[in-house]
């Protein structure tokens, strides 16, 4: 397939994030035996533009540079376009970078200008980790179901206790964003930002077998203090924050998460493409197969990314397209280990740590099954056609998923 709804601006990007992400590849073998390590790579310039991307330019941001044009990252579709390239360089470098990443997308939905100033400002003054806060260990992903507790104290301020766990970059990060509950119901589900050197705030990395640079972590919450003005969407209604505002946010993510799946998997074809130069008539056809599915998934991708721009409340294809990334990566790492024989992973380092970053995604911004009843509901209600943008996409409702054929 080569339909694609990039222009040449985005074209240009594209070109130049894939000359940067060929830099992450040494880089991801050290962060892969050392995640502390990462203080070696800040100043790749691939590091460097993650860093500065996703800070509004009215609030000090500076852009990426590429071919006489300058992108803030603010859409998800330059967000996918990145994201797929970096990861293809090495998934593990890319989410172990410094800069605002999620928090910074709920910070431009939902916070004011005194919110914006402190938190892009701090990224500004120097680059800094930051990290996104919803999953609990008792209740997972569900929003709904969250028991960290935001109550309020004398004065109008908050503390903020309560555990998170599986939390990205958590442990070097100088601020961030938890989500809490001020009461039951879906209305009591509220963000706040958290400067992690308050009193009360812990993270503790875990142990990683993929994607280890990411450094994801436990988080204990024990009375932090939380500023009245640190509360996201203070301004806003209480329907216009908390679920609705996760679920916007997620949706806007979500075709970035599903980039950064696809690039896992373009780095195992090409893997097979530089060190397999010889391949038999049935090789090939597998191998072709494989690049053509990559090239499919990479359009989901881009057209899900144009419609949560067009949209965030429309994330449906979204979440097909990052079900579809995501049993594709895992898909391409065996099969390109296939090509190599039994001891594959053991005697080719790169393509094992491939197959165990692969799995890693699957379980980034909502399962598989999560995505596929998403997928469903749009269906159902009629918000999502079956033919819409093209029949392809089906595939995601199915219980296996697809193959590589």
């Amino acid at each position: 397939m080569t339909a694609t709804v990039l222009d040449d601006r985005l074209l240009e990007l594209r070109a130049q994030a894939r000359h940067w992400g060929e830099d992450f590849r040494a880089f991801g073998t050290q962060l892969d035996r050392d995640p502390d390590a990462v203080a070696r790579c800040t100043e790749l310039p691939g590091v460097r533009c993650l860093a500065e991307m996703i800070i509004p330019a009215e609030y000090g941001g500076r852009g990426v540079a590429a071919g006489g044009h300058r992108f803030f990252g603010m859409s998800a579709l330059e967000r996918a376009v990145v994201l797929e390239e970096f990861a293809c360089g090495d998934a593990g470098v890319l989410l172990a970078a410094p800069g605002a990443s999620m928090s910074g997308v709920l910070v431009d939905m939902l916070g004011d200008e005194q919110q914006k100033e402190w938190f892009y400002g701090s990224l500004l003054e120097s680059p800094k980790w930051t990290f996104f806060a919803v999953t609990e260990p008792a209740r997972g992903s569900d929003a709904n179901a969250l028991e960290t507790a935001l109550e309020p104290v004398e004065g109008g301020d908050f503390v903020l206790s309560g555990r998170k766990k599986y939390v990205g970059n958590a442990a070097r990060a100088r601020l961030g964003v938890v989500f809490a509950r001020t009461r039951p119901g879906p209305l009591g589900v509220t963000a706040v930002l958290v400067d992690t050197t308050t009193p009360g705030f812990h993270a503790e990395p875990l142990d990683m077998i993929g994607l280890r640079g990411a450094r994801i972590c436990a988080i204990d919450l024990d009375s932090v203090a939380i500023p009245a003005g640190r509360v996201l969407g203070r301004h806003l209604s209480p329907t216009r924050r908390g679920m609705w505002a996760c679920a916007r946010t997620f949706n806007r993510l979500r075709p970035g998460v599903a980039a950064i799946a696809l690039g896992i998997a373009r780095a195992a074809y090409e893997y097979v493409l530089t060190h397999r130069r010889s391949l038999g008539h049935a090789e090939r056809d597998r191998l072709d197969r494989l690049g053509r599915r990559i090239d499919g998934a990479r359009h989901l991708v881009h057209l899900s990314a144009v419609e949560v721009d067009a949209d965030a409340g429309n994330g449906f294809l979204a979440s097909a397209a990052k079900a579809d990334a995501a049993r594709l990566a895992e898909d391409a790492t065996l099969l390109a280990a296939g090509f190599f024989g039994p001891r594959a992973r053991w005697e080719h380092p790169a393509l094992d740590k491939l197959t165990r970053d692969a799995r890693g995604v699957e379980f980034m911004e909502g399962t598989g099954n999560i995505q596929k009843l998403n997928v469903f509901h749009g269906v159902l209600t009629g918000k999502l056609g079956r033919d819409d943008p093209f029949p392809a996409f089906g595939r995601v409702l199915s219980t296996g998923g697809s193959s590589c054929g």
